[in-house]
């Protein structure tokens, strides 16, 4: 056995912007998208109501919001940590979060639907709506409880503020990324120190806005439901999905110049790996959170778990781990797939369905008619037509993003050793 390598190292092209082939996945994705609305409103109009639009449009909306900021979290993360890695993903996860007034447009559907989709909104009168046997006694405990924090305006402001922090991170850190590119290579130490001095709080700014978030938007369409994990369960969902993500955006830049050069399969293998971590932690934080309110047995906790286990939903959350974890944890154990472009990005696009799989199970079971109640309804298969219409629009606003600046940071630490080519085993 022998080892043999060549001994020039590449060279970047001319031209770092986006292939021409992003113009065409811009167009099918606005194609999809709109053929997706035409289904949805077809599918509404069959079931004579827009309840199910608007749950699945919830989905769609966190859904997006995880990639958007969970992708500017990610790079945040990327600059604390370093890593050859970041200079493949740093702007596909740029780009991701320039996606942000797109999300907030999303968002703002949900705000102003608040009383089709939450019960502590709908509800005016406890005492009249327990009276009348619209809500149970814990219901009522619960929203007269949390009515302080559960009212529209406590949404709309919560809302607000969360998405003007991180507007301001996204714009802060991507007009930064600019002025670094136009930087002297001399000055590349100053510019990390000044990076890990923004992501640094901005890690624990995300956190945070991001926990009050799905509270609001997730949690609470269940008002007796609380879990001391469930913003760190959205933390590690979403770097699940936008690594996801990001690796079938970068392989699928790979077909052309700059990321042919750049994308190499030690990297992707790293990507790989990175991805498999997160399918680990998603697998311990859930079932950590299951096995410890099962154990407890709690009349006020356990009643979540039996929605969305009895009547029926026990299929869906067996196909929820096999689709969300095992599937995905069994494959990325191997080192050939991982190696292997075509089937990396299969596993990932199977892990993005997954997600929002998941997103399903945890959202339909807070309605009171399908709470440990499965069953099919055009309404149902709006959870297919309008997220699937809301993430094409959001691929088509991420491909104009993605187009706006150079896909590689010519003035990288990292991207000397990267042009190096790798050693082969003969």
């Amino acid at each position: 056995m022998g080892m043999a390598h060549n001994n020039h190292a590449k060279t970047l092209p001319a031209d770092l912007g986006a292939p021409a082939f992003v113009d065409g996945w811009k167009t099918r994705a606005l194609a999809i998208g709109l053929v997706s609305s035409v289904i949805a409103a077809l599918l509404a109009f069959a079931d004579g109501s827009i309840d199910h639009v608007l749950r699945a449009w919830l989905l769609g909306l966190v859904l997006t919001f995880g990639w958007a900021v969970g992708g500017l979290a990610l790079l945040m993360v990327q600059y604390l940590s370093g890593g050859k890695w970041g200079l493949l993903l740093r702007r596909p996860l740029e780009a991701a979060s320039r996606t942000l007034p797109l999300v907030f447009v999303y968002w703002l559907v949900i705000a102003f639907s608040l009383k089709k989709l939450y019960l502590w909104a709908a509800v005016g009168d406890v005492g009249a709506a327990l009276k009348s046997g619209w809500i149970s006694e814990a219901q009522a405990h619960a929203i007269e409880f949390k009515r302080p924090m559960l009212n529209p305006t406590a949404f709309f402001v919560t809302g607000l503020v969360c998405f003007a922090i991180w507007g301001f991170y996204t714009w802060r850190l991507n007009v930064l990324g600019l002025e670094r590119d136009a930087a002297s290579p001399a000055t590349t130490p100053e510019w990390i120190k000044r990076f890990e001095n923004i992501s640094g709080p901005g890690v624990l700014v995300y956190s945070i806005t991001m926990t009050a978030a799905v509270i609001y938007w997730v949690m609470s369409l269940d008002p007796t439901w609380y879990s001391s994990v469930y913003g760190l369960l959205f933390l590690v969902g979403q770097a699940y999905s936008v690594l996801a993500l990001s690796i079938i955006v970068a392989i699928s830049l790979s077909k052309g110049e700059p990321f042919k050069t750049i994308l190499r399969p030690t990297e992707q293998h790293d990507l790989g790996k990175f991805t498999f971590a997160f399918v680990m932690l998603n697998i311990y934080l859930a079932f950590s959170q299951f096995l410890i309110i099962w154990s407890g047995n709690l009349p006020e906790e356990i009643p979540w778990y039996l929605d969305r286990i009895r009547g029926h939903w026990g299929i869906i959350v067996t196909l929820d781990f096999l689709f969300h974890w095992l599937i995905p944890f069994t494959l990325l154990l191997s080192r050939d797939i991982k190696r292997n472009k075509k089937r990396l990005v299969r596993v990932c696009q199977w892990m993005v369905f997954a997600k929002a799989f998941d997103l399903f199970w945890l959202i339909e079971p807070n309605f009171k008619d399908a709470a440990r109640n499965l069953h099919f309804s055009w309404g149902i298969l709006e959870y297919v037509a309008v997220p699937v219409a809301m993430v094409a629009f959001w691929v088509a606003f991420y491909c104009t993003r993605l187009q706006t600046r150079p896909l590689v940071q010519t003035n990288d630490p990292h991207l000397a050793e990267i042009l190096e080519p790798e050693h082969v085993h003969a």
